[in-house]
Protein backbone atom coordinates (compact mmCIF):
# COMPACT_ATOMS: atom_id res chain seq x y z
CA UNK A 1 0.00 0.00 0.00
CA UNK A 2 1.72 2.80 -1.24
CA UNK A 3 0.77 6.00 0.42
CA UNK A 4 2.67 9.75 0.20
CA UNK A 5 2.27 11.54 3.95
CA UNK A 6 5.38 14.35 3.05
CA UNK A 7 3.21 16.90 3.06
CA UNK A 8 2.30 16.64 6.59
CA UNK A 9 6.04 17.01 7.77
CA UNK A 10 5.46 20.67 7.68
CA UNK A 11 2.97 20.69 10.65
CA UNK A 12 5.95 19.62 12.95
CA UNK A 13 8.03 22.35 14.01
CA UNK A 14 10.82 20.17 15.67
CA UNK A 15 11.50 18.36 11.89
CA UNK A 16 12.61 21.55 10.70
CA UNK A 17 15.67 21.67 13.04
CA UNK A 18 19.23 21.58 12.07
CA UNK A 19 21.33 19.14 13.96
CA UNK A 20 24.77 17.88 13.85
CA UNK A 21 26.97 19.07 11.25
CA UNK A 22 24.26 21.11 10.26
CA UNK A 23 22.19 17.93 8.82
CA UNK A 24 18.91 18.17 8.63
CA UNK A 25 17.21 15.87 12.04
CA UNK A 26 16.01 12.83 10.55
CA UNK A 27 13.78 11.70 13.73
CA UNK A 28 13.68 7.05 13.92
CA UNK A 29 12.87 7.20 17.66
CA UNK A 30 9.29 6.92 17.37
CA UNK A 31 9.18 3.81 19.68
CA UNK A 32 10.38 6.35 22.06
CA UNK A 33 8.16 9.29 21.49
CA UNK A 34 6.69 11.00 19.07
CA UNK A 35 6.95 14.37 17.74
CA UNK A 36 4.05 17.02 18.42
CA UNK A 37 2.24 18.68 15.57
CA UNK A 38 1.77 22.23 15.91
CA UNK A 39 -1.78 21.66 16.92
CA UNK A 40 -0.95 19.81 20.00
CA UNK A 41 1.08 22.60 20.84
CA UNK A 42 -1.28 24.73 20.26
CA UNK A 43 -4.29 23.02 21.95
CA UNK A 44 -1.90 22.40 25.04
CA UNK A 45 -1.20 26.43 25.47
CA UNK A 46 -4.43 27.38 24.76
CA UNK A 47 -6.40 25.24 27.47
CA UNK A 48 -3.43 27.38 30.02
CA UNK A 49 -3.85 30.70 27.75
CA UNK A 50 -7.46 30.95 28.24
CA UNK A 51 -9.14 28.30 30.52
CA UNK A 52 -7.01 27.02 32.88
CA UNK A 53 -8.50 25.75 35.87
CA UNK A 54 -9.43 22.80 38.09
CA UNK A 55 -12.11 20.57 36.50
CA UNK A 56 -14.73 18.94 37.96
CA UNK A 57 -14.32 21.82 41.13
CA UNK A 58 -15.96 25.21 41.51
CA UNK A 59 -18.98 26.50 39.99
CA UNK A 60 -17.49 29.42 37.77
CA UNK A 61 -17.40 29.91 33.94
CA UNK A 62 -13.42 28.93 34.07
CA UNK A 63 -13.73 26.03 35.26
CA UNK A 64 -17.00 24.81 33.56
CA UNK A 65 -15.08 25.15 30.29
CA UNK A 66 -12.29 23.74 31.39
CA UNK A 67 -14.24 20.43 32.56
CA UNK A 68 -16.19 20.37 29.30
CA UNK A 69 -13.21 20.45 27.51
CA UNK A 70 -11.48 17.90 29.69
CA UNK A 71 -14.22 15.24 29.29
CA UNK A 72 -14.63 16.38 25.55
CA UNK A 73 -11.12 14.61 25.64
CA UNK A 74 -12.27 11.46 27.18
CA UNK A 75 -15.17 11.40 25.04
CA UNK A 76 -12.67 11.94 21.73
CA UNK A 77 -10.40 9.14 23.32
CA UNK A 78 -13.45 6.63 23.87
CA UNK A 79 -14.36 7.05 19.80
CA UNK A 80 -10.48 6.58 18.77
CA UNK A 81 -10.65 2.79 20.71
CA UNK A 82 -14.29 2.17 19.91
CA UNK A 83 -14.83 2.37 24.03
CA UNK A 84 -17.94 3.96 26.29
CA UNK A 85 -16.63 7.41 27.21
CA UNK A 86 -17.17 6.51 31.27
CA UNK A 87 -14.38 3.39 30.26
CA UNK A 88 -11.32 5.91 29.55
CA UNK A 89 -9.56 6.99 32.34
CA UNK A 90 -6.61 9.21 32.30
CA UNK A 91 -3.45 9.02 33.90
CA UNK A 92 -0.05 10.12 33.50
CA UNK A 93 1.51 7.41 31.34
CA UNK A 94 0.59 4.07 30.32
CA UNK A 95 3.15 2.74 33.21
CA UNK A 96 0.81 4.14 35.87
CA UNK A 97 -2.03 3.01 33.83
CA UNK A 98 -0.51 -0.90 33.59
CA UNK A 99 0.68 -0.74 37.60
CA UNK A 100 -2.94 0.75 38.61
CA UNK A 101 -4.47 -2.15 36.96
CA UNK A 102 -1.92 -5.06 38.52
CA UNK A 103 -2.78 -3.06 41.90
CA UNK A 104 -6.30 -3.07 41.72
CA UNK A 105 -6.16 -6.94 40.55
CA UNK A 106 -4.10 -7.32 43.47
CA UNK A 107 -6.61 -5.76 46.47
CA UNK A 108 -8.22 -8.13 48.03
CA UNK A 109 -11.41 -5.95 48.20
CA UNK A 110 -11.86 -6.26 44.28
CA UNK A 111 -14.52 -8.65 43.35
CA UNK A 112 -12.43 -9.57 40.96
CA UNK A 113 -8.98 -10.24 42.20
CA UNK A 114 -5.45 -12.58 41.18
CA UNK A 115 -4.78 -13.93 44.81
CA UNK A 116 -2.53 -17.57 45.63
CA UNK A 117 -2.81 -20.16 43.33
CA UNK A 118 -3.50 -17.97 40.83
CA UNK A 119 -1.38 -17.56 37.62
CA UNK A 120 -0.40 -14.44 35.60
CA UNK A 121 0.92 -14.91 32.13
CA UNK A 122 2.75 -12.68 30.60
CA UNK A 123 5.63 -12.90 27.65
CA UNK A 124 9.04 -12.80 27.26
CA UNK A 125 8.83 -10.11 25.02
CA UNK A 126 7.07 -7.41 27.63
CA UNK A 127 8.40 -3.85 27.83
CA UNK A 128 9.76 -3.32 31.40
CA UNK A 129 6.38 -1.21 32.27
CA UNK A 130 4.07 -4.44 31.48
CA UNK A 131 6.41 -6.98 33.03
CA UNK A 132 7.63 -5.66 36.60
CA UNK A 133 4.03 -4.95 37.75
CA UNK A 134 2.90 -8.08 37.22
CA UNK A 135 5.96 -9.70 39.22
CA UNK A 136 5.28 -7.13 41.55
CA UNK A 137 1.82 -8.68 41.92
CA UNK A 138 2.85 -12.05 41.60
CA UNK A 139 5.10 -11.35 44.62
CA UNK A 140 2.78 -9.34 46.45
CA UNK A 141 -0.23 -12.46 46.28
CA UNK A 142 1.41 -15.61 46.10
CA UNK A 143 0.52 -16.04 42.00
CA UNK A 144 2.53 -17.68 39.92
CA UNK A 145 4.00 -15.73 36.80
CA UNK A 146 3.86 -17.70 34.04
CA UNK A 147 5.08 -16.45 30.13
CA UNK A 148 4.87 -17.39 26.78
CA UNK A 149 8.54 -17.85 24.97
CA UNK A 150 9.33 -16.68 21.51
CA UNK A 151 10.49 -18.08 18.40
CA UNK A 152 13.83 -17.75 16.82
CA UNK A 153 11.88 -15.03 14.15
CA UNK A 154 10.96 -12.87 17.03
CA UNK A 155 7.12 -14.10 17.39
CA UNK A 156 5.44 -15.53 20.43
CA UNK A 157 5.16 -19.10 20.48
CA UNK A 158 2.08 -20.50 21.14
CA UNK A 159 2.16 -23.89 20.69
CA UNK A 160 1.83 -24.72 24.89
CA UNK A 161 -1.04 -21.80 24.95
CA UNK A 162 -3.11 -25.27 25.97
CA UNK A 163 -1.27 -25.86 28.62
CA UNK A 164 0.31 -22.21 29.64
CA UNK A 165 -3.34 -20.66 29.72
CA UNK A 166 -5.16 -22.87 32.01
CA UNK A 167 -7.75 -22.94 34.77
CA UNK A 168 -5.65 -21.26 37.32
CA UNK A 169 -5.26 -18.03 34.87
CA UNK A 170 -6.33 -15.44 36.26
CA UNK A 171 -4.78 -12.56 34.07
CA UNK A 172 -3.03 -13.00 30.60
CA UNK A 173 -0.85 -9.76 30.20
CA UNK A 174 0.55 -9.07 26.51
CA UNK A 175 1.67 -6.49 24.20
CA UNK A 176 0.36 -5.79 21.25
CA UNK A 177 3.37 -5.52 19.35
CA UNK A 178 6.93 -5.21 20.19
CA UNK A 179 9.28 -2.79 21.06
CA UNK A 180 11.77 -4.58 19.86
CA UNK A 181 10.78 -6.68 17.27
CA UNK A 182 7.58 -4.89 15.94
CA UNK A 183 6.11 -8.22 15.85
CA UNK A 184 2.60 -7.88 16.08
CA UNK A 185 1.25 -10.48 18.42
CA UNK A 186 -1.61 -13.48 17.56
CA UNK A 187 -4.28 -11.60 19.89
CA UNK A 188 -7.54 -13.69 18.78
CA UNK A 189 -5.54 -16.74 19.75
CA UNK A 190 -4.71 -15.51 23.19
CA UNK A 191 -7.88 -13.68 24.14
CA UNK A 192 -9.95 -16.85 23.01
CA UNK A 193 -7.72 -19.08 25.02
CA UNK A 194 -7.74 -16.80 27.94
CA UNK A 195 -11.61 -16.17 28.55
CA UNK A 196 -12.55 -19.76 27.48
CA UNK A 197 -10.42 -20.14 31.13
CA UNK A 198 -11.89 -17.36 33.02
CA UNK A 199 -9.33 -14.98 32.84
CA UNK A 200 -8.84 -11.62 31.82
CA UNK A 201 -6.73 -9.57 29.19
CA UNK A 202 -4.44 -6.66 29.63
CA UNK A 203 -3.28 -5.47 26.43
CA UNK A 204 -0.42 -3.39 26.24
CA UNK A 205 -1.29 -0.91 23.19
CA UNK A 206 1.89 1.75 23.03
CA UNK A 207 3.10 0.61 20.30
CA UNK A 208 -0.47 -0.06 18.31
CA UNK A 209 -2.66 2.43 18.85
CA UNK A 210 -0.84 5.59 17.66
CA UNK A 211 0.00 3.23 14.28
CA UNK A 212 -3.07 1.59 13.14
CA UNK A 213 -6.80 1.77 13.93
CA UNK A 214 -7.33 0.06 17.33
CA UNK A 215 -10.84 -1.21 18.68
CA UNK A 216 -11.46 -2.48 21.83
CA UNK A 217 -14.38 -4.46 20.92
CA UNK A 218 -13.14 -6.07 17.87
CA UNK A 219 -10.02 -7.09 20.17
CA UNK A 220 -12.13 -8.94 22.42
CA UNK A 221 -9.19 -7.29 25.19
CA UNK A 222 -10.22 -6.71 29.07
CA UNK A 223 -7.88 -3.69 29.68
CA UNK A 224 -5.94 -1.76 27.37
CA UNK A 225 -3.33 1.18 28.09
CA UNK A 226 -1.00 3.30 25.70
CA UNK A 227 0.60 6.58 26.15
CA UNK A 228 0.25 10.20 24.79
CA UNK A 229 3.29 11.10 24.09
CA UNK A 230 3.93 8.24 21.52
CA UNK A 231 0.48 9.12 20.02
CA UNK A 232 1.86 12.89 18.83
CA UNK A 233 0.48 13.69 21.77
CA UNK A 234 2.07 15.88 25.23
CA UNK A 235 4.17 13.53 27.83
CA UNK A 236 2.15 13.58 31.28
CA UNK A 237 -0.75 12.08 29.73
CA UNK A 238 -1.83 8.09 29.15
CA UNK A 239 -4.88 5.97 28.86
CA UNK A 240 -6.29 3.11 30.87
CA UNK A 241 -9.23 1.17 29.36
CA UNK A 242 -11.14 -1.41 31.33
CA UNK A 243 -14.65 -2.71 30.66
CA UNK A 244 -18.15 -1.06 32.26
CA UNK A 245 -18.54 -4.79 34.20
CA UNK A 246 -15.01 -5.23 35.21
CA UNK A 247 -13.85 -1.48 36.40
CA UNK A 248 -17.41 -1.69 38.50
CA UNK A 249 -15.55 -4.83 40.65
CA UNK A 250 -12.05 -3.41 40.97
CA UNK A 251 -11.21 -0.97 44.04
CA UNK A 252 -9.05 2.39 43.28
CA UNK A 253 -5.33 2.08 43.58
CA UNK A 254 -5.14 6.11 44.19
CA UNK A 255 -6.92 7.90 46.48
CA UNK A 256 -8.00 11.66 47.55
CA UNK A 257 -9.93 13.98 46.04
CA UNK A 258 -12.57 13.89 43.09
CA UNK A 259 -12.61 10.30 43.46
CA UNK A 260 -15.06 9.78 46.42
CA UNK A 261 -18.79 9.61 46.27
CA UNK A 262 -18.92 10.53 50.08
CA UNK A 263 -16.24 11.20 53.06
CA UNK A 264 -16.77 10.46 56.82
CA UNK A 265 -13.70 10.48 59.15
CA UNK A 266 -14.45 6.50 59.42
CA UNK A 267 -13.93 5.78 55.82
CA UNK A 268 -14.96 6.81 52.48
CA UNK A 269 -16.89 5.50 49.40
CA UNK A 270 -15.99 5.64 45.66
CA UNK A 271 -18.02 7.65 43.11
CA UNK A 272 -18.34 5.48 39.78
CA UNK A 273 -15.50 5.14 36.74
CA UNK A 274 -13.92 6.91 35.60
CA UNK A 275 -13.82 9.20 38.43
CA UNK A 276 -13.15 6.14 40.99
CA UNK A 277 -9.61 6.13 39.55
CA UNK A 278 -8.62 9.75 39.01
CA UNK A 279 -8.01 11.32 42.27
CA UNK A 280 -6.44 14.69 42.69
CA UNK A 281 -6.58 17.47 40.12
CA UNK A 282 -6.21 15.61 36.83
CA UNK A 283 -3.66 16.56 33.79
CA UNK A 284 -6.15 18.56 32.15
CA UNK A 285 -3.98 20.48 29.55
CA UNK A 286 -2.72 17.08 28.60
CA UNK A 287 -5.62 15.62 27.65
CA UNK A 288 -6.52 18.55 25.42
CA UNK A 289 -3.14 18.17 24.19
CA UNK A 290 -3.84 14.38 23.23
CA UNK A 291 -7.58 14.70 21.58
CA UNK A 292 -5.86 17.51 19.26
CA UNK A 293 -3.16 14.47 18.65
CA UNK A 294 -6.22 12.40 17.98
CA UNK A 295 -8.21 14.64 16.24
CA UNK A 296 -4.58 14.90 13.84
CA UNK A 297 -4.00 11.09 13.46
CA UNK A 298 -7.81 11.04 12.81
CA UNK A 299 -7.45 13.53 9.88
CA UNK A 300 -4.55 11.52 8.64
CA UNK A 301 -6.26 8.38 8.21
CA UNK A 302 -4.92 5.34 10.62
CA UNK A 303 -5.74 2.90 7.72
CA UNK A 304 -3.08 5.65 5.14
CA UNK A 305 -0.67 6.11 8.61
CA UNK A 306 -0.56 2.02 8.97
CA UNK A 307 -0.03 1.89 5.17
CA UNK A 308 2.73 3.88 4.88
CA UNK A 309 4.80 3.31 7.70
CA UNK A 310 4.55 -1.01 6.25
CA UNK A 311 6.16 0.86 2.86
CA UNK A 312 9.02 2.03 5.01
CA UNK A 313 9.42 -0.60 6.99
CA UNK A 314 9.96 -3.11 3.80
CA UNK A 315 12.42 -0.11 2.33
CA UNK A 316 14.41 -0.72 5.42
CA UNK A 317 14.29 -4.44 5.74
CA UNK A 318 15.20 -4.91 2.12
CA UNK A 319 17.87 -2.28 2.66
CA UNK A 320 19.55 -4.04 5.27
CA UNK A 321 19.08 -7.47 4.07
CA UNK A 322 21.59 -6.23 1.07
CA UNK A 323 24.32 -4.87 3.70
CA UNK A 324 26.91 -7.63 5.27
CA UNK A 325 27.50 -7.83 8.51
CA UNK A 326 24.14 -6.37 9.54
CA UNK A 327 21.01 -8.71 10.86
CA UNK A 328 17.78 -7.47 11.57
CA UNK A 329 16.47 -8.82 14.93
CA UNK A 330 13.03 -9.92 14.50
CA UNK A 331 10.76 -11.05 11.44
CA UNK A 332 12.33 -10.26 8.36
CA UNK A 333 9.00 -10.16 6.17
CA UNK A 334 5.95 -8.19 6.33
CA UNK A 335 3.39 -10.50 8.00
CA UNK A 336 2.12 -9.08 11.19
CA UNK A 337 4.88 -6.31 11.42
CA UNK A 338 4.54 -2.75 12.56
CA UNK A 339 7.23 -0.05 11.97
CA UNK A 340 10.07 -0.93 14.48
CA UNK A 341 13.15 -2.74 13.08
CA UNK A 342 15.99 -3.66 15.52
CA UNK A 343 19.32 -4.33 13.86
CA UNK A 344 22.91 -5.14 15.23
CA UNK A 345 26.22 -4.23 13.22
CA UNK A 346 28.67 -7.31 13.77
CA UNK A 347 31.89 -5.99 15.77
CA UNK A 348 29.85 -2.40 16.62
CA UNK A 349 28.37 -1.60 20.09
CA UNK A 350 24.57 -0.50 19.76
CA UNK A 351 25.49 2.99 21.00
CA UNK A 352 28.78 3.44 18.98
CA UNK A 353 26.27 2.83 16.33
CA UNK A 354 24.01 5.03 17.45
CA UNK A 355 26.65 8.13 17.94
CA UNK A 356 27.96 7.45 14.31
CA UNK A 357 24.21 7.46 12.80
CA UNK A 358 23.77 10.94 14.89
CA UNK A 359 26.42 12.53 13.25
CA UNK A 360 24.34 12.28 9.91
CA UNK A 361 21.83 14.25 11.82
CA UNK A 362 19.67 10.26 12.36
CA UNK A 363 17.90 10.24 16.03
CA UNK A 364 17.58 6.09 16.97
CA UNK A 365 17.25 4.38 20.09
CA UNK A 366 19.99 1.80 21.11
CA UNK A 367 20.31 -0.76 23.83
CA UNK A 368 17.93 -2.80 25.87
CA UNK A 369 14.85 -0.65 24.99
CA UNK A 370 13.45 -1.82 28.37
CA UNK A 371 13.29 -5.48 27.73
CA UNK A 372 16.49 -6.67 29.65
CA UNK A 373 15.13 -10.20 29.80
CA UNK A 374 14.29 -10.33 25.96
CA UNK A 375 18.10 -9.29 25.35
CA UNK A 376 19.09 -11.89 27.68
CA UNK A 377 17.34 -14.50 25.94
CA UNK A 378 18.86 -13.34 22.58
CA UNK A 379 22.22 -13.00 24.11
CA UNK A 380 22.77 -9.16 23.03
CA UNK A 381 23.66 -6.46 25.14
CA UNK A 382 21.17 -4.46 22.97
CA UNK A 383 20.34 -3.50 19.21
CA UNK A 384 19.83 -0.15 17.30
CA UNK A 385 16.19 0.68 16.78
CA UNK A 386 14.80 2.45 14.08
CA UNK A 387 11.04 3.35 14.54
CA UNK A 388 8.88 5.56 12.51
CA UNK A 389 5.79 7.43 12.32
CA UNK A 390 3.68 9.40 9.62
CA UNK A 391 6.00 12.19 9.23
CA UNK A 392 9.09 10.08 7.76
CA UNK A 393 10.04 9.19 4.21
CA UNK A 394 11.49 7.09 1.78
CA UNK A 395 14.07 9.70 2.28
CA UNK A 396 14.86 8.88 6.25
CA UNK A 397 14.98 5.28 5.10
CA UNK A 398 17.84 5.99 2.45
CA UNK A 399 19.87 8.30 4.63
CA UNK A 400 19.92 5.81 7.32
CA UNK A 401 20.87 3.14 5.19
CA UNK A 402 24.07 4.96 3.38
CA UNK A 403 24.57 5.58 7.24
CA UNK A 404 24.85 2.22 8.34
CA UNK A 405 27.41 1.81 5.54
CA UNK A 406 29.33 4.47 6.85
CA UNK A 407 28.94 2.63 10.20
CA UNK A 408 30.87 0.02 9.01
CA UNK A 409 33.75 2.17 7.36
CA UNK A 410 34.36 4.00 10.64
CA UNK A 411 35.06 0.87 12.72
CA UNK A 412 36.24 -0.86 9.74
CA UNK A 413 33.98 -3.84 10.37
CA UNK A 414 32.64 -6.29 7.38
CA UNK A 415 33.06 -5.89 3.48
Amino acid sequence: MSVDLSKYKKDFPILHRKVRGDNPLIYLDNGATSQKPESVIAAESNFYRTINSAVHRGAHLLAEEASQAYESARENLANFIGAKTDEVIFTKSATESLNMIAYSLGNPDSKFNVSAGDEIVVSEMEHHANLIPWQQLAKRSGAKLRWFSITKDGRIDTSNIDTLINKKTKVVAITHQSNVFGTIVPLTEITKAAHAVGAVVVLDACQSAPHFAVDVKKLDVDFLAFSGHKALGPTGVGILWGRTELLEKLEPALFGGSMVDSVSMEGATWAKAPRKFEAGVPNMAQAVGLSAAIDYLNMVGMEKIAGHEADLTKQLLDGISKISGVDVIGPLDMKDRGGVVSFTVDGVHPHDVGQVLDQYGIAVRTGHHCAWPLMRKLNLVGTTRASFHLYNDSSDITALLAAIEQVKIYFKVGK
